[in-house]
């Protein structure tokens, strides 16, 4: 039986004493030094001829019962050879080795970071396209996992969680950009495999159809109605609706347009930030000018036509890729009796309307800046501004016409 108690030992700490060790035998020592809060538990032994020590914990942690049985347990690995002292320290290198590796492990969400500022940023005219698909989708599921360890039932869990809110399209692009990003980490030596390999779109949002959705007359009358009756849809929300209508741009090109490309005096907008690399110059009718001169009252100075409505990740300057369509929908809210319809369709709504104006397929498809297919549009480098102004100042008249009859 051992020489302590736990009476004596709350002897002592009422009386408050301090010591070096007060042993119980075989090997347990209370220590009680004016450094410690709680007094600590001590083992010594000798092993290959030497005296050593270790703290196996305070007075706190293992009660007397519980400091004997621990002791024991040490007592026996010790007589079967093993430096249990040793053992600790090794045991101890080896979880703040892990602690360090752990902090300093490249993460999904570092991987993504680094691929977005060294391939994207500067290379891509709309870039916070990725950085909404890295914030909203990919960091949120697999961000905080370290990029090598990252499994295909890791890229499945977050496709599914995408699909299960009715996202196909936007599963289809994560996983293209989280190949690209695991890619990048191939290339740069920080990984060995992609774990998105395996998959194709079939595993995510399937195989995009082609879509045919355009608002007829009736739908468009509709919609000038709703928007004007909508909820918490600006006045600036809606001259964006209609100038993407009137001058059949894409919705980021709009977004990010500057006031510096656009001639007030010539009614040119000076187009360069394409998508597909050709730079156009787009004829301005008089409603399309009288829209953006609004537009230009209530952007405060700032440079661009639609600035940041407030503070966006990244310090983008202008409207983001997802400000219009949730503003759409406060409108197709609405229009309960419409099938569905998107910011995007409105370029193909242009390029019906045309086609029923009569306007030639040639300038109709020149004012979606639409290259010509074949061998015409190898030699034909023409670029129809004269045709495309009068076919935009047709389609302009259209639209103010039924806009009038909401």
């Amino acid at each position: 039986m051992g020489k302590l108690t736990d009476l004596q030992i709350k002897a002592w700490l009422k009386a408050g004493e301090r010591f070096e060790g007060r042993s119980d035998g075989g090997g347990l020592y209370l220590c009680h030094r004016e450094s410690f809060a709680v007094p600590k538990w001590r083992f010594r032994y000798r092993f290959a001829g030497k005296a050593r020590a270790m703290w196996i914990g305070s007075y706190a942690e293992l009660s007397l019962a519980k400091a004997r049985e621990t002791v024991k347990l040490l007592s026996a690995r010790v007589s079967l050879g093993y430096d249990v002292a040793g053992e600790k320290q090794e045991r101890k290198a080896d979880a703040l080795a892990k602690m360090e590796s752990d902090r300093n492990a490249l993460r999904v969400s570092n991987l993504a970071t680094e691929y977005f500022e060294r391939q994207i940023l500067g290379r891509w005219k709309h870039p916070e396209i990725l950085r909404r698909r890295i914030d909203k989708d990919i960091n949120p599921n697999i961000g905080h996992l370290k990029a090598d360890e990252v499994k295909p039932r890791h890229i499945d869990d977050m496709l599914q969680s995408i699909l299960a809110r009715g996202a196909p399209t936007v599963a289809n692009d994560v996983l293209r950009w989280t190949r690209r990003i695991f890619n990048y980490g191939i290339k740069r030596h920080a990984l060995e495999v992609n774990p998105t390999a395996a998959f194709d779109l079939s595993d995510a949002g399937g195989q995009e159809k082609t879509r045919e959705r355009y608002l007829d007359t009736e739908e468009l009358k509709q919609l000038f109605t709703a928007m004007k009756r909508a909820k918490g849809f600006s006045i600036q929300n809606e001259l964006t609706m209609k100038l993407l209508l009137l001058l059949c741009c894409r919705k980021m090109e709009l977004c990010a347009a500057r006031w510096e490309d656009i001639d007030f005096e010539t009614a040119v907008w000076h187009l360069t930030g394409t998508k597909n690399g050709d730079p156009i110059d787009i004829p301005l009718p008089p409603v399309g000018i009288e829209w953006l001169l609004q537009l230009k009252n209530m952007s405060l100075n700032s440079e661009w036509v639609l600035p940041a409505r407030k503070m966006q990740n990244r310090m983008i300057p202008h409207i983001v890729e997802s400000t219009l369509p949730v503003a759409l929908a406060k409108v197709k809210a609405e229009m309960p009796d419409v099938n569905n319809f998107t910011v995007h369709d409105f370029r193909r709504t242009a390029r019906t309307h045309l086609a029923s104006l009569g306007v030639d397929p040639i300038v109709a498809e020149r004012c979606l800046n639409h290259r010509i297919r074949g061998v015409e549009g190898i030699y034909n480098r023409h670029q129809y501004f004269d045709e495309r102004k009068k076919a935009l100042n047709l389609w302009a008249e259209r639209l103010t016409d039924l806009e009038s009859k909401d």
